[in-house]
């Protein structure tokens, strides 16, 4: 074995193991199963032109010279990005351990407690010091966060201010430059003008619906808002504020302003800066925005034996049940970053915050006053970690950069210096000597700090904070270590059995491709540092970009969105833009056929499409006569089609390119969903099947962990005529020559998380990620064959093969009395997640076992299914009190005594023999959504707050 090849560790099946599973396949070799998978006129003729595969070792040298490349300046820039001090136990038991990283989104609650209790403990601490009701866990950075509060401020508009048609936006002149730019992208295309000026001299007319505010502003002066607001209130005009998150330990709660939406960062929270991400935004408002509130919720609920349980909450707002009606088209949440900035909290808890929140304030007045004892004018009133200094700026840039220091240079006569937590009275010092070296200033130097009263009375704090026993408990390194492994032995993830989920591709986070975000030389980079401090992210940067052009077949590549649904939102956007320039304007229609992801139609609508639906077949393919009649009904109105490749049935559509071909002779783009490319790396591209954009979630094809739900990476590649209108960032230009706005505030998006794919893209080569490809094909059709005459598979192709996912058809077992769900809850006892439960077909579970899966695991899962089948004959629908219907079985339940079952405790929980030696227990019974939707508590209550409240 060449113990060198990156591949034989990233594939599963062994060489003799695939020769098994081509023999039960009923192939003679691989490159048969893929002529019968996969319509030979849309197959590549040449091999991916990528650079050979390097071995793990010569990776990691490589990336560590890479590294060395960049500088790691102190950089007091701040603009909503901070160094932060990581704490060592976080990172090792967190950031780099697989029972966290690998972790799916906590769809099945009774196996996800760890993660969920960890994300509740965010929201708590987020709801504490916004003063806000409700916070959810979480969204992907301030500038998006910015942009969601907006949308959902326009949407709630009581019904006399949408009878007026008011639909201008206030944006205070202090916010920060990126959020600016986000919000301008989203505003435009859903009809709101923003109008942006000094909050001082706002007018309150009547067609304003809602404002947003920056707290400290974006130079750092902090103002009282509470006249504004209370204004505000009275004409009906509802406000969000941005606010730093630390800053909060010492200001007023937003919250008690009488603010609508707060929003803002939590990077400072002891996450890596990593170029720009990825890191968790927060998102806090009132509970009676509940019902519109973006993205996720964690709520208390109880289970089956009446205990406290969590699970997501308010499931059916997600875009999957509204469609084109959704306010939002999030899907991804940033939940490892969520659970760190959490944990950073408990471990550090009210008093630990507070000191640190004082020691960056008093570090803040100290520097001000130093700097005005050499002459210089300070001109912040109120501050709390932000001064802003009038100076010949160029001079001082000259010296400061030759001193290993970053400053933020507003215009060439101000400046102004962000302190954080790792500033103390060397860092001062070496500050002020910038400031003397530049102007020739005899020297002083800092002894000690000095606090004088810069922070106005009316806008400090007084109220109490994180004052729940969980951010009292676990101080000290020990008892923090425990709580993080007891959270995690609640959660089921990679570490422990497959998870052969449908569409979202769980595959191997190789540590190797892990290993470098732990390196301070990427994690302490500044997104906004001159590109020449930068050399090692750009080389890595513009080396994915050129790779993921490579396996798309497309001209250029953003990284910016970081998330899938934000790729697919940016490239209807970049679709948008190319109309524009071509003068059709009217262009505005979005077909779609039936069977696309939720996330598609609400991303039309946000860019400001119109969506038409067309029809899907028996067979589940695109109904070809039905989308020739619509695209010519349209002809002189479309915009785009969104396709998901292969279908989200998984199956390769022969008539691809003859659906493409039909879009472009009338007019339109097509945008490719890239959710499937697990399935077309090296065999086929968007590019060869007639698509223009398509955006690539490198959490799904290209090995970023999910994380418990995120971090989430969503490129968008495009076609020749659309790279023009890449985006671009307001500090850092990015993007086309003619680019829109921003998609999301750093202008490489989460450009740490970047650095996994490009790991996994170079340490594979062409020939690894094409064979990486068979093999993820070869998988599932070894699985549907293994399961042929316990399940049906619902759709194939012309030859009746998958593609790298099947659906299972579970509809005929509710004569049973069985549903799906109870298939889901059951695979937990055999200690596996359930596959996607009723997506794309309600009553089905969709498979996808991926590449890096062996022989031994897919056989496991596949007698965990053939056994649960046997289970589900055994079931009567007159009798529910089965083994499938009370599913999950606890170790509790399993070990009481009393057991009342009409079946044995070895059937409950150790049901095939593999079970003996590897259980894995679920921490609760099965979750009653129903009563914690009723009774919604999204905090860290008392188990009689949540039990009292049942109406």
């Amino acid at each position: 074995m060449n113990t060198n090849s990156f591949q034989l560790r990233h594939i599963g099946p062994r060489t003799k193991e695939q020769e098994t599973m081509l023999e039960t396949v009923g192939v003679d070799s691989l490159d048969q199963l893929i002529y019968e998978t996969i319509p030979d006129d849309i197959r590549l003729k040449e091999s991916l032109d990528l650079p050979e595969a390097l071995s793990e070792y010569e990776y990691l040298n490589h990336i560590n010279e890479l590294g060395a490349k960049n500088k790691v300046f102190k950089s007091y820039i701040g603009l909503g990005y901070h160094e932060a001090i990581l704490p060592s136990v976080i990172q090792r038991n967190i950031l780099e351990n697989p029972g966290w990283y690998t972790a799916y989104t906590p769809y099945q609650a009774e196996i996800a407690q760890g993660r969920l209790e960890a994300l509740l403990n965010y929201q708590t601490m987020i709801c504490d010091l916004t003063g806000m009701e409700l916070a959810n866990a979480s969204l992907l950075d301030e500038g998006t966060a910015a942009a969601e509060a907006m949308a959902l401020l326009f949407d709630v508009r009581e019904r006399a201010k949408k009878k007026a048609g008011a639909n201008k936006f206030f944006v205070s002149e202090e916010i920060l430059p990126q959020t600016l730019s986000v919000l301008q992208t989203r505003a435009i295309p859903i009809g709101i003008e923003l109008v942006i000026g000094d909050h001082r001299k706002f007018d309150f007319a009547d067609d304003y619906f809602g404002a947003i505010l920056q707290y400290p502003g974006k130079h750092g002066q902090v103002y009282d808002y509470s006249n504004f607001v209370a204004n505000a209130n009275e004409k009906n005009i509802k406000v969000a504020v941005a606010a730093d998150i630390l800053s909060l330990a010492l200001l007023k709660a937003p919250g008690e302003f009488g603010v609508d939406v707060v929003v803002g960062t939590t990077q400072r929270f002891g996450i890596p800066l990593g170029y720009g991400g990825p890191h968790a935004g927060y998102f806090a408002t009132k509970e009676a925005y509940k019902r519109s509130i973006p993205g996720r919720i964690i709520g208390v609920t109880k289970d089956a034996n009446e205990k406290r349980a969590l699970r997501m909450a308010l499931q059916t707002r997600e875009q999957h049940i509204k469609r084109e009606r959704a306010t939002s088209n999030i899907c991804t949440a940033q939940v490892l970053l969520a659970v760190m900035a959490g944990m950073y909290a408990v471990y550090h808890g009210k008093e630990g915050i507070q000191y640190i929140a004082n020691r960056v304030h008093i570090a803040a007045t100290t520097l001000a006053a130093a700097l005005e004892r050499l002459g210089f004018k300070q001109k912040n009133t109120s501050f709390f970690d932000t001064i802003l200094v009038e100076v010949e700026a160029e001079k001082l840039k000259t010296v400061a950069e030759g001193n290993g220091i970053n400053f933020n240079y507003v215009d060439k006569n101000h400046v102004s210096i962000s302190l954080n937590e790792t500033v103390g009275l060397k860092e001062i010092n070496a500050i002020v000597d910038c400031f003397e070296q530049a102007f020739n200033i005899q020297d002083i130097t800092i002894t000690e700090f000095t606090n004088s009263e810069v922070i106005d009375e009316n806008v400090k704090r007084n109220t109490s904070f994180l004052d729940n026993k969980i951010f009292n408990s676990y101080h000290s390194e020990t008892d923090m270590m425990r709580y993080i492994k007891k959270l995690e032995r609640k959660d089921l993830a990679l570490n422990h059995s497959m998870i052969s989920l449908g569409s979202c591709t769980m595959k191997l986070n190789a540590a190797s491709e892990m290993l470098p975000l732990s390196n301070p030389q990427w994690g302490n980079i500044h997104p906004f540092v001159p590109l020449n401090q930068a050399e090692g992210y750009q080389t890595v940067l513009k080396n994915l970009e050129h790779q993921l052009n490579v396996v798309t077949g497309f001209a250029a590549t953003s990284l910016q969105p970081n998330s899938g649904a934000q790729g697919e939102f940016a490239g209807l956007m970049v679709i948008r833009a190319y109309h524009l320039a071509n003068g059709d304007s009217h262009r505005n229609i979005c077909l779609i056929p039936s069977s696309a992801h939720g996330t598609n139609p609400a991303s039309a609508v946000m860019a400001g499409m119109k969506v038409v639906v067309t029809k899907t077949d028996e067979k589940g393919n695109i109904d070809v006569e039905d989308l020739k009649a619509k695209a010519e009904l349209h002809k002189d109105n479309l915009a785009a089609l969104m396709v998901t490749y292969p279908s989200t049935h998984g199956v390769f559509e022969k008539a691809i390119q003859e659906i493409t071909q039909v879009i472009h002779d009338n007019g339109g783009q097509v945008y490719m969903d890239g959710a499937n490319m697990n399935a077309q790396v090296g065999l086929t591209n968007p590019a060869t099947i007639g698509a223009d954009v398509c955006h690539l979630n490198l959490h799904k094809t290209f090995a970023i962990p999910h994380g418990g739900g995120g971090p989430g990476v969503g490129p968008i590649c495009v076609a020749p005529q659309l790279v023009p209108f890449l985006p671009t960032n307001p500090l850092i230009s990015t993007g086309g020559d003619n680019p829109i706005t921003s998609i999301s505030a750093a202008p490489w998006g989460s450009a740490l998380a970047c650095l996994i794919s490009y790991g996994y893209i170079t340490m594979l080569g062409s020939k690894g990620l094409t064979d990486s490809t068979k093999v993820a094909i070869l998988n599932a059709n070894y699985m549907k064959e293994r399961l042929q005459g316990h399940f049906s598979t619902l759709y194939t192709g012309e030859m009746g093969r998958a593609a790298h996912e099947m659906i299972l058809d579970c509809r005929e077992f509710k004569q049973k009395g069985i549903e799906v769900v109870d298939i889901a809850k059951r695979l937990m006892d055999y200690g596996f997640h359930a596959p996607t439960v009723s997506f794309p077909v309600a009553g089905t579970i969709m498979v996808e076992p991926t590449e890096s899966e062996s022989i031994v695991e897919l056989d496991r899962f596949c007698d965990a299914l053939i056994s649960i089948r046997k289970e589900i004959e055994d079931a009567t629908k007159e009798n529910p009190n089965n083994v499938l219907k009370n599913a999950p079985h606890t170790q509790e339940m399993l070990t009481s005594d009393s057991w009342d079952l009409p079946y044995s405790r070895k059937e409950a929980a150790f049901p095939l023999e593999y079970l003996s030696e590897n259980k894995f227990w679920p921490s609760v019974r099965r979750v009653d959504d129903a009563y914690g939707d009723r009774n919604l508590i999204c905090s860290c209550n008392p188990i009689e707050d949540y039990m009292e409240a049942e109406v």
